[in-house]
């Protein structure tokens, strides 16, 4: 059943970390009987639920009962990702010609922001309220050389569930010394249910005619290659499992899909990039974003019988991510759109997952 529940934000307990700082659950919900669970620890989504064509609701998101299998177990389900998404190559960057070295967390590289990213932290949560809907801000200061990163990074970012059914994500930080950003949303979507197995079913489109091809270590080698021709095409929609299990070098390299889509015509202004449907509920989901990249990733890596919500044991590509964002590498490929933030400026970006069935 859908959350019978007028347009607002409830709080309730979810644990404490091991530092004894309690964490908060925030539960949004808009007039339609959606509802979107939010924790104030790595500005986490929990849940997302939402109707199908006949009016019945599912979660549509992986994730965990627990705080300490959010902190010990998951694969960022759902979490805010930075200071710098995606993978970075040795853990090294230059800003104006200082070099600096990050954590190598994920073999000879970083991800995701290091061994303590924006998906490890307390957030300073309060519930909002506007004329398109209901939400939580969240805000967190990130020091200078957290993670090895310069400068003092203040950040915020505000999740909003209007009432069309959006949940809009809006980023905004500063520094006070030259740095790299490249923030993103990582939620593990199954538009059949986060306990129904393979999203190999799934129908996908991408606007994008070129993507950035990896090397045997998931690093991009800092070109763009078009899409037509390889299956990596997905600009009319494609089944996912069609073209996954293909004997092509980057599907072998990426274990699947795990590649970063350069998008169509990116000017920076918010638009419509992606679409999936699940067919048998015709549950639709469509991403929009001010990003110039949307990594899609199809769960290659996630272990089997990883058990999640309601105790279900999610199963290897269980659940597909799409993050916008800047491509992965971007601090060390001259090619690719800079993450470079400076004093004086603002990061900004917005991202919105619009949920639909299909007519």
């Amino acid at each position: 059943m859908c959350i019978m529940k007028r347009r607002g934000v409830s709080i309730s307990d979810f644990g404490r970390t091991p530092e004894g700082v309690p964490v908060h659950r925030y539960l949004v919900a808009n007039d339609h009987g959606m509802a979107v669970g939010i924790l104030d620890y790595g500005g986490i989504v929990t849940s997302i639920v939402v109707p199908d064509r006949r009016g019945h609701c599912a979660d549509v998101v992986l994730g965990f009962d627990t705080l300490d299998q959010y902190r010990t177990s998951s694969p960022y389900c759902g979490a805010i990702v930075g200071r710098h998404a995606g993978v970075i190559g040795n853990g090294r960057f230059s800003v104006d010609g200082v070099e600096y070295q990050v954590a190598c967390n994920e073999g000879p590289h970083h991800l995701h922001g290091g061994v303590r990213g924006f998906d490890k932290v307390c957030w300073r949560g309060e519930p909002i309220e506007t004329p398109r809907g209901a939400g939580v801000r969240l805000c967190y200061l990130s020091r200078d050389g957290e993670e090895g990163y310069p400068g003092n990074l203040d950040v915020t970012v505000c999740y909003l569930l209007t009432d069309t059914d959006e949940l809009t994500i809006e980023y905004h930080a500063v520094t006070d010394k030259p740095t790299i950003v490249n923030l993103t949303h990582h939620s593990y979507f199954n538009l059949a249910g986060h306990d129904a197995g393979s999203i190999c079913d799934h129908e996908l489109m991408i606007d994008a005619d070129a993507f950035t091809p990896i090397d045997a270590t998931m690093l991009p080698i800092g070109t763009i290659v078009p899409v037509a021709g390889t299956p990596f095409d997905f600009r009319t929609p494609a089944i996912i499992g069609a073209r996954i299990d293909l004997p092509d070098p980057q599907l072998r390299n990426g274990l699947g899909y795990d590649h970063t889509w350069v998008l169509n015509r990116w000017d920076g202004r918010l638009r419509t990039v992606a679409r999936v449907l699940e067919l048998r509920t015709a549950r639709v989901m469509e991403v929009a974003t001010t990003e110039p990249g949307l990594q899609f990733y199809t769960g290659n890596l996630m272990a089997p019988g990883m058990v999640g919500k309601d105790g279900h044991a999610y199963c290897r590509r269980g659940g597909l991510c799409l993050e916008a964002q800047h491509y992965n590498d971007a601090p060390n490929a001259p090619a690719f759109p800079s993450p470079v933030l400076r004093p004086g400026q603002e990061y900004q970006q917005t991202t919105v997952y619009r949920f639909n069935v299909a007519g």
